[in-house]
């Protein structure tokens, strides 16, 4: 299995300018590969570049310009390429399928902050061998930096990756390594109900408070972005100090909403997994789940909109994206795998609404968000608790249905 570790790096002033220098450079180089695509597809007869031409000129690229691209590793640069070609692909599989497309946009040095070595031991060096919890990673052209390496690498490394986060540095390498040995079985089984009020209810009665961590920093990061906002608009070298304060502080803000939910998703995750053998929980459709309302013309009056709730629904999608369910399932199942537990996803419909004693499904049973009540056989209870009950009976239906 491959495993993913994140570590921060401690670069020097001058390997801190040569790292900013290394994404700069494929930055541009992406920036120029995506130019030739728009133009041999506008101006040449609509002929498509693909990854293998461009890949090919790499090698008079370097040439043409040293000081810039021909100091980095040849390897790093075709995985640049390759970033552009699944860009391409992606956009041409959206065109096909009907979805908005969203054509691939050029990137500023801001919106670079990743450059991927395919190898390790190929333009780069990953050090083993910690002393004192400090190693070193070797970047070609960039030279040995330090890195604080809080966790042991289990396994042999496959990639490294440098990314920068504001004004921190880090390296992601990717570890190919043998399956671990599975938690001792426990014989538990339970289904999770994700929700706004609560994180997740589970079917044995228990709640997961919901953290609201971007509503509990949403003053500090309106007052970051309104002293952003009074900055005028003007060219990258020409911003003052100041501005940049501000871009940082509110960079700051994000990256610190983005770490509590990643904290309380990993450690929640993990309790489920310790716990519990089978999980069960609802196969949610976030992306359709936080759609803007469809706009309502009026009839009467052309270029006249009516209401259509997108007000409430803007704040519905704020408590969703705040609640972070998609980290969460993600990161469960990364645990289960590992741990040798099993997670089966369900379709939500009518979870809430099912009865749990006599099986009756009607919209009535739920008379208010977290109340249950039975109109058929008078049962009650609360609705995330019956919700969490039909998944995880729906989940055990769904894993005997499985072939062996």
């Amino acid at each position: 299995m491959i495993r993913a570790y994140k570590f921060l790096m401690r670069p020097t002033v001058g390997q801190t300018v040569a790292l900013t220098a290394m994404l700069a450079d494929h930055c541009s180089l992406y920036n120029g590969a995506l130019q030739e695509r728009r133009d041999a597809w506008r101006h040449v007869s609509k002929t498509s570049v693909k990854y293998g031409t461009q890949s090919a000129q790499l090698k008079e690229i370097r040439a043409f310009d040293p000081e810039r691209q021909g100091r980095w590793s040849f390897s790093s640069q075709q995985v640049t390429l390759r970033r552009l070609d699944k860009a391409f692909a992606a956009f041409f599989r959206r065109v096909k399928s009907g979805e908005t497309p969203g054509y691939p946009r050029f990137r500023g040095v801001n919106w670079f902050d990743t450059v991927e070595f395919p190898k390790d031991g190929d333009g780069c060096r990953w050090n083993s061998t910690p002393h004192d919890l400090v190693t070193h990673v070797r970047f070609q052209g960039v030279g040995h930096v330090k890195v604080h390496q809080h966790r042991a690498v289990i396994g042999r490394v496959k990639t490294v990756s440098v990314k920068r986060e504001g004004r921190k540095w880090f390296v992601v390498l990717t570890a190919e390594q043998e399956r671990p040995e599975p938690l001792p079985a426990t014989g538990s089984s339970v289904g999770i109900d994700l929700g706004i009020a609560n994180f997740l209810a589970d079917s044995n009665g228990g709640f997961v408070p919901n953290p609201r961590h971007g509503r509990t920093n949403a003053a500090k990061l309106e007052a970051a972005q309104q002293t952003l906002s009074k900055f005028p608009r003007v060219r990258r070298d020409k911003r003052s100090a100041n501005h940049r304060r501000a871009v940082e502080k509110v960079a700051k803000l994000h990256g610190k909403v983005r770490r509590q939910r990643f904290d309380h998703a990993h450690k929640t995750a993990l309790a489920l997994v310790r716990e519990h053998g089978f999980i069960a929980h609802e196969d949610l459709k976030i992306r359709n789940m936080t759609k803007a309302p469809t706009p309502k013309h009026n009839p009467d009056h052309p270029g006249v909109f009516l209401p259509n709730g997108a007000a409430a629904k803007a704040g519905l999608n704020r408590s969703i994206s705040d609640a972070g369910w998609g980290v969460f399932l993600t990161i469960l199942h990364a645990k289960a795998e590992s741990a040798g537990r099993e997670v089966i996803a369900v379709d939500p419909r009518n979870t809430s609404r099912r009865c749990p004693e006599c099986g009756h499904t009607a919209k009535e049973n739920r008379p208010t968000q977290d109340t249950f009540h039975c109109v058929a056989c008078g049962h009650s209870a609360h609705a995330d608790t019956v919700g969490a009950v039909n998944v995880l009976r729906a989940g055990l239906v769904r894993r005997e249905a499985q072939p062996a």
